[in-house]
């Protein structure tokens, strides 16, 4: 990866590095032919300021009390509205990239009819007793591993760091937290470890995240054993932890992470599980917060689990009281809000339509009580306005003492190819239907349901795709009961299916042919479609 320090000034960017449609119109024609295929080859430029969406306060948004507070006078506006995460072949990040898409879309050279364990790596077991009891090992929700493909010049650096640990080191890495403290570096294709595991002191449950411009890891802690939950910077060049953060001014005193950062604009964005939303400036090993976002509803400040989504100068995320909140990452002010009704910890996707992004969110059966409805709702990401609503009726259920809630907790999957007007879910039922959980595939155009494919439990997992030479889509998703599932996404068809571990909560990342997830019970899995 490259370095590069963050802009302070504005830029002049070409409208080729956005995603709506910004090509200057052709000048009138000349008289003199090869002048005018000159011109008309030229691509106008467009300034930032222009790129960026407005700073407006939508009446919806008055229904939040809140502050932005600031570490010194300056004005932080993002360098530029480019996704960093993009053009990588690498995953950063949850999901991907700042749309939380899942564009890591995996590549197949034809129909696949199977899927077989490449390898499977151990985790240690912590048998530490928190406040909320004994975590093991293996990973949990969300549990995305990161995926690199490094440079040569990349693992030079990492040699002469002697940070290494395998001499034969493929360039190809899967960097991990888990349930267990530890964050595992392991060589992507043999499964076995490329550097020493890395002791990060307190539980992880969610998505750690690389740093697009330099070697910094940035992980979040989940549930506290010998010390305060804070969010850390690892320095990869050094292998161990060079910056942690604990907020003693959040608005909510749990102060968990499990929302995966992700950099804009030359920014660190991450919200809390403390009610509060960071923007930090980065340099390599160290992170430095420049204004943090505050907010109550109805006087209560929620928790955010999910991960930002961010377009341009926007950036969407919900809470656990169904909030779900647009924010100026420029000024950390909101523009609009919506209330989806019940807690909502999944992470919103965003997809830019005929030129303007559109979101999709949904929330999960908790305040409604025992039983109540998945609100899938896909919204106006400019004003918040609702487009379509689907509501399906799930239930709580009580496993061994304990009640988990309905409805969704995975992100949802945005399909292409031959399924570019469907998106897909994991929903968990918990036998409001026949079944404990369904991948549900919905019309991206009205939100009407075209199928459901029952699994075998509930299901926490967001479902990845894959694609075949011809273009059409496939499905790998994992269940709580372990099983994994290869579906048809055009028809859902199962493919595959079969029980391999204990209970697959956490997200896979994809490349190539394989996917590479965890389970709850200490096995990492890389699995490979065939």
């Amino acid at each position: 990866m490259k370095k590069c320090s963050p802009y302070r000034k504005s830029l002049w960017v070409l409208c080729l590095m956005v995603s709506a449609p910004l090509f200057a119109g052709c000048p009138k024609a000349h008289s003199n032919a090869d002048e005018h295929a000159i011109k008309d080859t030229v691509i106008q430029e467009i300034s930032l300021e222009k790129l960026f969406l407005p700073d407006t306060l939508y009446a919806s948004a008055s229904k939040l009390q809140y502050v932005v507070e600031k570490a010194d006078s300056a004005d932080h506006y993002l360098a530029d509205v480019k996704d960093r995460y993009a053009s990588d072949k690498s995953s950063f990040t949850f999901r991907r990239n700042m749309l939380r898409d899942a564009s890591f879309e995996g590549k197949l050279e034809q129909a696949p009819t199977t899927v077989e364990v490449a390898w499977r790596f151990e985790t240690g077991d912590d048998n530490y007793k928190t406040s909320l009891g004994n975590w093991g090992g293996g990973t949990g929700w969300t549990g995305q591993p990161i995926f690199v493909n490094w440079t040569p010049e990349d693992i030079t650096e990492f040699q002469q760091a002697g940070v290494l640990k395998n001499d034969n080191f493929s360039g190809k890495e899967i960097i991990f937290s888990s349930l267990n403290a530890i964050t595992y570096f392991l060589d992507f294709e043999t499964g076995k470890l490329s550097r020493q595991p890395l002791d990060v002191l307190n539980t992880i449950k969610g998505s750690p995240s690389l740093d697009p411009e330099y070697k910094n890891l940035y992980i979040g802690h989940g549930v506290s054993r010998k010390t305060p939950m804070s969010l850390l910077c690892v320095d990869l060049l050094k292998h161990k932890i060079t910056y942690k953060y604990l907020d003693t001014k959040a608005w909510r005193k749990w102060g968990a992470f499990d929302s995966s950062p992700v950099v804009a604009g030359g920014y660190l964005i991450w919200p809390g599980e403390n009610g509060s939303i960071y923007k930090f400036a980065r340099q390599q090993g160290q992170l430095t917060l420049l204004e943090t976002l505050r907010y109550k509803v109805g006087g209560v400040a929620p928790g955010i689990e999910s991960s930002i989504a961010i377009w341009r100068n926007y950036g969407w995320f919900q809470d656990n009281a169904g909030n779900v909140i647009c924010i100026n990452l420029n000024t950390m002010k909101p523009v609009w809000h919506y209330s989806n009704k019940d807690d909502s910890d999944g992470t919103v996707v965003c997809r830019i339509e005929d030129g303007n992004p559109c979101l999709y969110a949904a929330n999960e059966v908790d305040r409604q009580g025992m039983s109540g409805f998945c609100s899938i709702v896909k919204l106006n990401a400019l004003d918040g306005s609702l487009i379509w609503e689907q509501k399906i009726p799930c239930r709580r259920i009580n496993l061994g003492g304990k009640v988990l809630d309905g409805g969704m907790y995975s992100t949802p999957l945005l399909g292409n190819g031959d399924c570019s007007d469907m998106i897909f879910a994991n929903v968990c039922r918990n036998k409001a239907a026949k079944t404990n959980g369904e991948l549900v595939a919905l019309s991206t155009k009205d939100g009407s349901i075209l199928y459901s494919v029952p699994l075998r439990q509930f299901c926490w997992s967001s479902p990845v795709a894959f694609y075949d030479n011809e273009n059409r889509m496939y499905i790998f998703t994992g269940d709580g009961e372990g099983n994994i599932y290869l579906i048809e996404a055009k028809t859902g068809k199962v493919l595959h299916s079969r029980k391999v571990a204990y209970n697959f909560e956490s997200s896979p990342t994809v490349y190539g042919n394989a996917a590479v997830v965890g389970s709850r019970v200490n096995g990492i899995y890389k699995f490979v479609i065939k």
